[in-house]
């Protein structure tokens, strides 16, 4: 079982997570304001673009480190539709199977959340707003060392480093990239950065006196969107606080107290309606580091 933790109570004050999980199957019982799970059970993407596998077996080790926190919303409620699977190595139908889930998430007035796996999740994510919204100016923050703005290599197809290079072929992207490093991404990658139009910014710029400058280009991004989506590549963090990912950062961001209120800035933006958070990867954590400091995100938008 996976959703269990300390039993303090039944009455409403002494909640955790865990006691307010509805597991479900029929997407006709979202209501709104709703959070709905889906776990991204996937590293295909990563393999195919030569990363440590493991992602997959994730999302079940970030649930059982979000159960025992406390519920600090007395309207809290989460519905838990299972995993997602890639068991015959076809992403594409994957990610075409989490976008169909998470835009009948959307159209019920649900807040989606997607638990990763790997970042392969962003295009299918994506997908699932693009198709509840479709006329809607849609906007994405990416917390990530990496762009991701990858072409496809031939023969090879989608991968975990192609997911904006993929949205940007479906028209303009709208992206702001929170965390990027120089030693990270190649030149070529800046360059396609720019030609896109995808905004940046870099790990170096993440400290608390110029927080003042980061709220202005994320404010600047959300006022010109409708739609706001947030992705969180866990390798954008310190190898110390999360040493289980595909490519961990020895001079990775920190969780510390600027990146909290810029965290929580953008999780109070009415325009939010979809977060995942992927790579972690259980087979080089340690004390489950990583796996605690996802369901630690994850929780930091239920107390909203």
């Amino acid at each position: 079982m996976i959703w269990q933790g300390r039993l303090d109570g039944d009455e409403l004050l002494h909640h955790r997570i865990f006691q307010r999980v509805k597991e479900e199957n029929n997407y006709d019982s979202i209501s709104t304001n709703d959070f709905v799970l889906h776990g991204f059970a996937v590293d295909e993407g990563v393999r195919r673009n030569k990363g440590r596998l493991g992602a997959k077996d994730a999302p079940d080790i970030i649930r059982k480190n979000m159960s025992n926190f406390p519920v600090i919303r007395p309207d809290f409620s989460i519905l838990d539709f299972g995993n997602i699977t890639c068991d015959d190595a076809n992403l594409e139908k994957t990610q075409n199977e989490l976008a169909k889930n998470v835009s009948k998430v959307l159209l019920k007035g649900g807040k989606s959340l997607v638990l990763g796996g790997g970042h392969e999740v962003t295009f299918g994510h994506y997908r699932g707003v693009r198709t509840a919204f479709p006329e809607k100016k849609i906007g994405i923050i990416n917390f990530d060392a990496h762009f991701d703005n990858r072409q496809p290599e031939n023969g090879v197809g989608a991968s975990s480093g192609t997911g904006f290079w993929q949205i940007a072929q479906e028209g303009e992207i709208n992206s702001l990239h929170i965390g990027i490093q120089r030693n990270s991404n190649t030149l070529k990658l800046f360059d396609t950065a720019h030609q896109f139009g995808m905004k940046y910014i870099l790990a170096d710029e993440l400290f608390f006196e110029n927080l003042p400058s980061v709220y202005e280009r994320v404010n600047e991004l959300a006022d010109s969107v409708d739609i706001l989506y947030m992705t969180i590549c866990m390798d954008v963090f310190n190898a110390s606080i999360a040493p289980g990912v595909s490519a961990s950062a020895y001079n990775g961001i920190f969780a510390d107290a600027a990146f909290m209120h810029l965290y929580r800035h953008i999780l109070r933006n009415d325009k939010l309606v979809a977060l995942d958070i992927a790579e972690v990867n259980p087979y080089f954590d340690i004390q489950d580091r990583t796996a605690r400091l996802a369901g630690n995100l994850a929780n930091e938008w239920f107390m909203i």
